[in-house]
């Protein structure tokens, strides 16, 4: 059986059983997906299109920074109103909900044979609460009509340099799944009397630090900074529309999957299940490499310069555990040294 006829059943079934919810007073009427998502709304707008017009009903989609958005299905755990979380950085918020257990498990058709690491990353959740659908990679956005390439940073350390100060943008900890992945993983690397010494004085170099994890990109587009703290697909998005803008990858960074996951006790459990498929399917994986994103799903050619390959020995080792029992404290900890 293809995977379109699976997606496909799957939409129909859930039809079915919403007409009979209907019938007997259930949870009413429901042919729409609910989704939450921090990502690209463009993409993601066109992500809703197509599926709505491969498979039928319609998506909702709920756009906010990656903690506004976990925020919010922790306050709504009594009444979900979410079917599907897309995005947030990376992994690392996805491994931190499983105990806050708002998300659930689910094992798409595409992946069951995957293994938890896949050529040396981690793709799935153990027990399959979240499956990831692409490959990011955290960096240096630059503006190439500013800055010529041999003074360029290498390093994180590289970003402290006086030459730097006033000139730099990173995304807010507290709103940005972005920048919380970089804050931990800094954390990891470096120890955390040590990280924060180096988060105090990188700090001092931003110009700003806003909310969006996306806006260091765009001011680096129009010249408001210099460098800024983003993903990969960030930067070349914005050099597909013709803006002075590319892209460094660090010496040793994170380079993580971005997941998906089935909210718990979601309006629509079956029509999240199939938008997830959908996600991992050759048209979804598709449209995420035309928006530059590097595809986990073998044989999908991306318009992104980066691959796998080319990454080889960039790659930081994450303590996903360490994750778990300090993201909220590490957290908290950022909001009241520095906002």
């Amino acid at each position: 059986m293809s995977k379109r006829l699976n997606v496909l059943l799957i939409i129909a079934l859930s039809l079915v059983l919403t007409a009979c919810s209907t019938e007997s007073g259930g949870q009413g009427g429901n042919n729409t997906v609910s989704l939450y998502s921090p990502e690209t709304p463009d993409m993601t707008n066109e992500m809703k299109e197509q599926f709505e017009e491969l498979y039928g009903g319609t998506v909702n989609i709920q756009y906010a920074g990656t903690n506004v958005l976990v925020n919010r299905m922790i306050a709504e755990m009594d009444n979900p109103q979410a079917d599907v979380w897309y995005g947030g950085g990376g992994i690392l918020p996805f491994e931190a909900a499983v105990e806050r257990g708002f998300i659930t498990p689910y094992i798409p058709e595409a992946v069951k044979d995957w293994d938890v690491y896949e050529n040396g990353i981690k793709v799935r959740h153990e027990d399959w609460y979240w499956v990831g659908t692409e490959i990011f990679v955290l960096g240096f956005v630059y503006n190439t009509d500013l800055l010529d390439e041999s003074e360029l940073p290498r390093t994180w350390d590289d970003l402290l340099d006086p030459k730097w100060k006033g000139k730099l943008q990173m995304p807010n900890p507290a709103a940005s799944g972005t920048a919380t992945l970089l804050v931990l993983s800094q954390m990891m690397e470096r120890g955390e009397e040590a990280a924060w010494e180096y988060f105090d004085q990188l700090v001092e170099q931003m110009n700003a630090i806003p909310d969006s994890g996306g806006a260091p990109t765009r001011a680096v587009a129009t010249g408001e900074a210099l460098i800024g703290i983003g993903f990969d697909f960030m930067a070349y998005q914005n050099k597909a529309r013709g803006e002075s803008v590319d892209f460094i990858v660090p010496e040793t960074t994170p380079i993580l999957v971005n997941p998906v996951s089935l909210v718990k006790d979601g309006p629509n459990p079956e029509g999240g299940k199939a938008f997830i498929d959908y996600m991992l399917s050759e048209e979804g994986q598709q449209l995420k490499a035309d928006w530059y994103h590097i595809p986990i799903m073998p044989g999908i050619e991306s318009k992104s310069p980066l691959s796998l390959e080319s990454l080889e020995g960039h790659a930081q080792q994450l303590d996903i555990d360490w994750v778990v029992e300090n993201y909220d404290r590490i957290r908290n900890e950022w909001r009241e040294r520095y906002q």
